[in-house]
């Protein structure tokens, strides 16, 4: 099955302690869901709804990522993340995405993923971490 435009993979969680901005942040920020953290999830539900579509040995890395948290969302309540493909240009994969609490929209915004061998990735790292003398 080819990735074609107008895929969408949808993600749930609820959201606990360690995805708090104070968790991450320190006591000075409020127990409330982290910027960080949505997008690491925004992230992963465009990763999740083309990895199955993948031919072995590639996957995808992020790229780009242009969000707007909306809303503050408190430790406990449900949140769902939306990610819909808008464009494929060769390996680069261009998505809406979204996310919602309970109550309202809590982000929204575009996310870039870029499909890669695995191989060849690993290989350029092995290099990298080489080149660092340790």
């Amino acid at each position: 099955m080819p990735i074609e435009v107008g895929l969408v993979h949808e993600i749930n969680m609820t959201v606990e302690e360690s995805d708090t901005a104070r968790a991450s942040g320190g006591e000075s920020l409020p127990p409330v869901f982290s910027t960080p953290r949505v997008i690491a999830m925004l992230e992963r539900s465009a990763h999740r709804g083309i990895l199955p579509l993948l031919p072995e040995g590639q996957t995808s890395v992020g790229v780009v990522v242009n969000v707007r948290h909306l809303a503050s969302t408190p430790v406990g309540m449900e949140v769902r993340f939306r990610a819909e493909l808008l464009e494929v240009d060769r390996r680069r994969l261009r998505f809406k995405v979204e996310a919602w609490d309970e109550q309202e929209k809590i982000a929204e915004g575009e996310h870039e993923r870029f499909i890669i061998d695995k191989a060849k990735f690993e290989e350029r790292l092995a290099a990298k971490i080489a080149s660092m003398g340790k």
